[in-house]
């Protein structure tokens, strides 16, 4: 009889919640006896991660969110606390499909049917396949090394067709990787006007120094892994920025946007980033062809080779430390770029005998893990590009290179037919931002670092989708 009184759904979930709070409060009074302060702040990071966990179950969009800020913070979260932070994305990776399991009914799967996804997919049976590499790389180093070369990819690449299906969806992300960016560039400012933290400084005294301060000048890298990641993906962000703020928005919504392009672009020079120059240009070439406006294709290509020609042939701005370094990029006798290329020849004499490359693995950090046998490894890539070629061999090049292509090209073509001009603006600014991290990672790590390959494959998805959105046709019958 007793019982039947609290037989509802709602009083048996309420008689749980008191009880798991009850619990948690005696296992705080035992914790703060024996721990004192330091229990107090444990009951609060696992009611978070409770609470957390039951809003991103309730609604998986609340798991990827996290993810693509994590994405942008967790390097500095890694120099700034020395904590093991890096599994904790994989997990929310792994748990937002978990919840997206557990919601599948609610997903028109369907969607999946798509050329972003099925090249993720080829890529990933590559991967696979090159267990079987007979170059021998170890077991363990493809393994961590396929996390970010083709898992994140074939995981993030169907996000946007389940959960990111309508044009909010689509405005919430460029909000959110322009504004964090932004973030990153003000937190760049700090680093050169007040100077870096403890635990930065301690990273920088440790190694990082040797790469990020140049004639005494410190190349700021904010709260990426380094001044490479952080330069190229500020100038690609500028790029869609500037895109976003020639469309056809709000005036207070395009001023807003060129003073973050603004912001953005300053983050660019500060990070000392030669190789940043590149995806600048590419995204802005990009950005002027598919518009189809023949004037602004003229007057961009002018201003241009303008700016390539002040930096090559004149000496002017040489007093800005910014400019110089940037103008080493255009020098073909420049000491750094003249050393990329001699360890390129040393690998193209291994590389000669491994069409299918030395191993996923074999080179780059990992390669010093786990592969400190392989000559490949004390090699350093120096390029991401050259990296492929390493792992894979000219054949995996090939294939790599022709599917990004591929990926470049149909977005390209998919965004010149859209007819709806606001729609239309953003798909040009997130297709030039992609072809310039792309073309940019020629010279540096870039797209396969975080946050610039979330950003991609998201970019990716998002334009492969647009056709539907402009049509108006996929939208709320995924959302439930």
């Amino acid at each position: 009889m007793i019982w039947s009184r609290y037989s509802s759904a709602e009083t048996k979930k309420a008689l749980i919640i008191a009880i798991v709070g009850i619990f948690f409060s005696v296992i705080t009074a035992f914790l703060t006896v024996r721990l004192e302060l330091i229990a107090v702040v444990i009951p609060f990071l696992i009611t978070g991660a409770i609470v957390f966990t039951y809003a991103l179950f309730a609604q998986p969009k609340i798991g990827f969110i996290a993810y693509l800020i994590y994405c942008f913070v967790i390097a500095g979260l890694l120099k700034n606390t020395g904590l093991p932070f890096g599994p904790l994305m994989e997990v929310l990776l792994g748990i937002t499909w978990l919840s997206i399991l557990v919601h599948r009914m609610d997903y028109d799967w369907k969607t999946l049917r798509n050329d972003h996804f099925f090249v993720a997919l080829i890529w990933f049976g590559i991967n696979l396949l090159e267990v079987l590499n007979p170059a021998g790389a170890s077991i363990m180093g493809w393994l961590m090394e396929i996390r970010f070369t083709t898992l994140n990819w074939l995981f993030i690449a169907p996000i946007a067709f389940l959960l990111f299906n309508t044009k909010k969806d689509l405005d919430l992300f460029i909000k959110m990787i322009i504004g964090l960016s932004v973030l990153a560039a003000v937190y760049g400012l700090k680093q050169m006007i007040i100077g870096v933290s403890g635990p930065e400084q301690m990273w920088l005294d440790n190694g990082g120094d040797f790469t990020h301060i140049v004639d005494g000048r410190l190349r700021i890298f904010s709260f990426y892994t380094d001044a490479g990641q952080f330069g190229a993906s500020q100038a690609a962000m500028s790029v869609v920025a500037f895109v976003l703020a020639l469309g056809p928005f709000k005036l207070w919504k395009r001023v807003l946007l060129g003073i973050a392009g603004a912001l953005l672009f300053y983050g660019m020079l500060i990070s000392g980033t030669r190789g940043a120059l590149f995806a600048l240009l590419v995204a802005a070439v990009f950005a002027i062809f598919l518009t189809k406006n023949f004037k602004v294709l003229i007057i961009g290509s002018l201003f241009g080779l303008l700016f390539l020609g002040i930096l090559k042939y004149t000496s002017i701005g040489s007093g800005v430390y910014q400019i110089v370094r940037l103008r080493t990029a255009l020098d073909p006798k420049d000491p750094s770029l003249n050393a990329r290329f001699i360890n390129q020849a040393k690998l193209k004499q291994v590389m000669d005998g491994l069409p299918f490359g030395g191993g996923v693995g074999v080179i780059g950090m990992n390669g010093s893990k786990f592969n400190s046998d392989k000559y490949l490894s004390k090699v350093p890539p120096d390029s991401y590009w050259v990296k492929i070629w390493v792992m894979y061999g000219v054949v995996g090049l090939v294939i790599w290179f022709s599917l990004n292509m591929y990926l470049i090209g149909k977005c390209s073509g998919i965004v010149m037919r859209l007819r709806d001009d606001g729609l239309r603006i953003k798909c040009i600014a997130l297709t030039s931002g992609v072809a310039g991290i792309f073309f940019c990672s020629y010279g540096n790590e870039v797209m396969n670092g975080f946050p610039s390959s979330v950003i991609m494959f998201m970019s990716w998805s998002f334009v492969i989708l647009s056709p539907s959105l402009d049509k108006g046709v996929l939208g709320e019958k995924n959302k439930k």
